[in-house]
């Protein structure tokens, strides 16, 4: 984990924050043409098949597709947030065994320290990962008024603004997970060079 794996990770996370994907400066580059969409409509008769296999009537606007942009970015940040997640876990683990017995010595307190730093992390990795699921709730309800009030323009104009604030979360995400792979570096490193534990 500290030889090899953490500092892969920070090189990795450097150049996924070069890619050109999270460096958009024009947001509106994100933004899904809704227009077309919402002046889709199915004919009266079309049904569509639920998973109890009844007939219901299918949207007024058609379908709506999720912002492809959007969704590719969190396809790439989810499993990051999962790795991290697992490795603060790993972390947390190899440190509490390094924990010696009280009197055995004064680096009880060094540890003890390294280990909230570790849970914190991962704290904030959890709170990412609530991020996320809002992400998709807060877009799928937008979606939902839109395909029911399609003639209220500012229900269009709030898809775009939560895709756009979509972006820059997940922009955030990346720049903190780049950040605490470092952190965990420094704390593995610091607890191996203090000797707690031995």
């Amino acid at each position: 984990l500290l030889c090899r794996f953490l500092p892969q990770k920070i090189t990795y996370q450097n150049q996924f924050l070069k890619e050109d994907s999270f460096n958009v400066a024009d947001l509106t580059s994100l933004q899904v043409p809704l227009d077309s969409l919402i002046s889709q409509s199915l004919p009266k008769d079309d049904k569509i098949e639920t998973d109890k296999l009844e007939k219901k009537e299918g949207p007024k606007s058609g379908f709506l597709p999720g912002n492809e942009k959007v969704l590719a970015l969190l396809a790439l940040v989810k499993p990051e947030v999962w790795t991290l997640k697992e490795k603060c876990s790993l972390m947390m683990t190899w440190i509490q065994h390094l924990i010696p017995k009280i009197e055995d010595g004064n680096d009880f307190g060094v540890a003890i320290q390294k280990k909230v730093l570790v849970n914190a992390v991962k704290t904030k990795v959890e709170g990412f990962q609530t991020i996320i699921s809002k992400s998709y709730s807060e877009h799928r309800d937008a979606v939902a008024t839109i395909s029911k009030e399609a003639h209220v323009i500012d229900y269009q104009a709030s898809v775009q603004e939560q895709d756009g604030e979509a972006y820059g979360e997940l922009r955030d995400m990346v720049l903190d997970l780049r950040t605490f792979y470092p952190e965990l570096y420094h704390t593995g490193e610091n607890c191996q060079s203090k000797g707690v534990g031995k």
